[in-house]
């Protein structure tokens, strides 16, 4: 099992994370039907937010953290959503992916939870 490369890895990273997550119980239902996302425009953002995370390509445009806003006035999210998104990343990572980057992928993903929890005042 080898590290994260480049965009490739990524886009199976993501593919895979997201595969999962739509079939969650509980938190499926956050991203097919309160947040009603078009994955199609959807997951090459994830790519694009990843890639610049890990590669620092700078070619992400967005902002995470309204969105989490935005759907937490629509339905809230606890702190058993995110821990689960988070074991979701953390397992698929673990399964495809080890080493620097890998490891970079799965400590960026705690600070975004912690940071989503602190924003949205979550315990």
């Amino acid at each position: 099992m080898g590290d994260i490369q480049g965009r490739k890895d990524i886009e199976f990273l993501v593919n895979k994370f997201y595969d999962k997550v739509k079939q969650d119980t509980l938190i499926g239902f956050f991203f097919l039907e309160v947040a009603s996302l078009n994955f199609n425009t959807h997951l090459p953002k994830m790519y694009d937010f990843w890639e610049s995370i890990l590669f620092k390509k700078g070619i992400y445009n967005g902002n995470p953290m309204l969105s989490h806003i935005i759907l937490h006035q629509k339905e809230k999210i606890k702190n058993i959503h995110i821990e689960r998104w988070l074991l979701i990343w953390e397992e698929t990572l673990n399964s495809c992916y080890s080493g620097k980057n890998a490891q970079e992928a799965l400590q960026r993903a705690q600070q975004i939870a912690s940071l989503i929890k602190y924003k949205l005042s979550i315990a």
